[in-house]
């Protein structure tokens, strides 16, 4: 069944989409629950496993993974269409999690993560492909809001549930609670098969010939083996020449000599429409994810505050970032996503700099909550409209690839944001309750990286 007319404004739950809609919801919220809640459950499963050195490694194994999954994705997607890569992608979250769940030992258990992250590449950039396939272009945006939504209930509730879980029963249950939610979207995927299908809505093959996608599929295992490099090297990074020093460095001119190949030609010098869409997205998630990473240290090792309660204050970004998206998602932003790129990232930078204010002038911790709304606000309208404005420049054919290039640099972006924030934070950091200048410093920085996507907004039209 081919989607209806591309002015017509049907919401996502319409008859025709229903069931695509409740599966990408589902898929959504399994991701972002499998985010928010192992992060709580991960110091229990650290201490079992006698793995509390490697700690970080359960999470930058992930993220590497994940980005080899997307960049694997794009190029399965031009040659098979998003289906295959879906299917995939759910049996190795649900493969992967399970996998953790039953881990006796720490390799066993990395390997679980990794094969989740390879799952959870494929299925975000599938998804956007899915959404460019079985929705019209003006129900798209709300679409997106749909799923920055289905984002919030595993913000606020993930990491309280998490704990329950462990607590209750075990740090186990967490990992396995996901598996029979990704099989139930797999059946109602199975469902709306033709809708999906190249055959159905008149998609012809992708412009990226054989040769192309074998190189992009080598350019994606280099660019996961360098985020691997840098993530490992910028851990407990100490201001003196070592070998891990030399890991950090290797990383970051391995990310500098791929990722170029990875995005559409002009990213990196700003170039007008997609490029700039991009560039935008890399710098908006390495400023937000780099910022948030260090709130609740600040808040518990400067302030004094509870982990509950700058964990709630942190959770409080989540709701400005729900409001952000419902508003881009109204029929007076059509049109006009250029400018709310622009005044996202505006947004997001002013957020930062009253976080650094609020570090380096001794501000009470309740402005915190009121920087990361405006942050998160912020990456709401931009984010989405982000999304939006990828299918929309593009073909129905090049949606893997634009796909693929707008995940590559939201996770790229995360990545590389935490790591400069964490090499910053190793190479200042002198003992608890008196780091406010470090954060100050940090945040400062950040909110340059975000302010740049407003001159890169500027350049999206035309």
């Amino acid at each position: 069944m081919a989607p209806p007319d591309d002015h017509v404004r049907l919401g996502p739950f319409a008859p025709a989409y229903r069931l695509i809609s409740v599966a990408l919801v589902a898929l959504i919220t399994i991701i972002a629950f499998e985010a928010m809640a192992i992060g709580t459950a991960m110091p229990s499963a650290a201490r079992d496993l006698d793995a509390v050195r490697s700690y970080g490694l359960a999470f930058s194994v992930l993220l590497t993974a994940q980005l080899l999954g997307i960049v694997l994705a794009g190029v399965w997607i031009d040659r098979s269409g998003p289906l295959p890569p879906l299917f995939v992608g759910q049996g190795l979250l649900a493969g992967g999690s399970a996998t953790c769940a039953v881990a006796g030992a720490l390799p066993v258990f990395l390997t679980g993560r990794a094969v989740t992250g390879l799952g959870a590449g494929l299925i975000v950039v599938t998804g956007y492909v899915v959404i460019g396939r079985a929705y019209p272009p003006a129900t798209r945006p709300r679409v997106f809001s749909m799923l920055s939504a289905a984002w919030v209930l595993p913000s606020l509730v993930g990491a309280p549930v998490a704990a329950w879980l462990t607590t209750t029963w075990s740090w186990r249950v967490v990992f396995g609670v996901v598996v029979v939610p990704v099989l139930v979207t797999t059946v109602l995927v199975t469902a709306r098969r033709p809708q999906l299908s190249a055959s159905s809505v008149g998609v012809g093959p992708s412009g990226r010939d054989r040769r192309t996608r074998v190189r992009t599929a080598w350019a994606g295992l280099g660019i996961a083996a360098a985020a691997g490099a840098l993530q490992y090297g910028t851990t407990d990074l100490e201001p003196r020449w070592s070998a891990q020093v030399a890991v950090a460095l290797l990383g970051v001119a391995g990310v500098v000599l791929v990722a170029p190949l990875l995005v559409p030609a002009g990213t990196w010098r700003m170039a007008r429409g997609l490029p700039s869409v991009v560039l935008s997205r890399s710098l908006m998630t390495a400023a937000f994810f780099g910022a948030i990473t260090y709130v609740p240290l600040m808040l518990v090792g400067e302030r004094g505050l509870s982990l509950r309660l700058a964990g709630i204050i942190l959770s409080v970004g989540s709701l400005g970032w729900s409001a952000g998206s419902w508003l881009q998602g109204r029929d007076a932003a059509d049109g006009h996503r250029d400018r709310l790129v622009t005044a996202g990232g505006a947004a997001l930078s002013t957020g930062l700099v009253l976080l650094a204010a609020t570090a380096w002038l001794g501000w009470p911790a309740l402005v915190c909550a009121v920087a990361l709304v405006l942050g998160g606000l912020g990456m709401g309208c931009a984010t989405a409209s982000m999304s939006v404005l990828t299918l929309s420049l593009t073909s129905a054919e090049d949606h893997g690839a634009a796909s693929s290039s707008l995940q590559l640099a939201d996770v790229l972006g995360s990545v590389l944001g935490i790591a400069a924030a964490t090499a910053v934070f190793a190479a200042l950091h002198t003992q608890a309750g008196a780091d406010g200048p470090v954060y100050a410093l940090i945040w400062a920085g950040l909110a340059v990286v975000a302010a740049l996507v407003v001159p890169a907004g500027l350049r999206i039209r035309g």
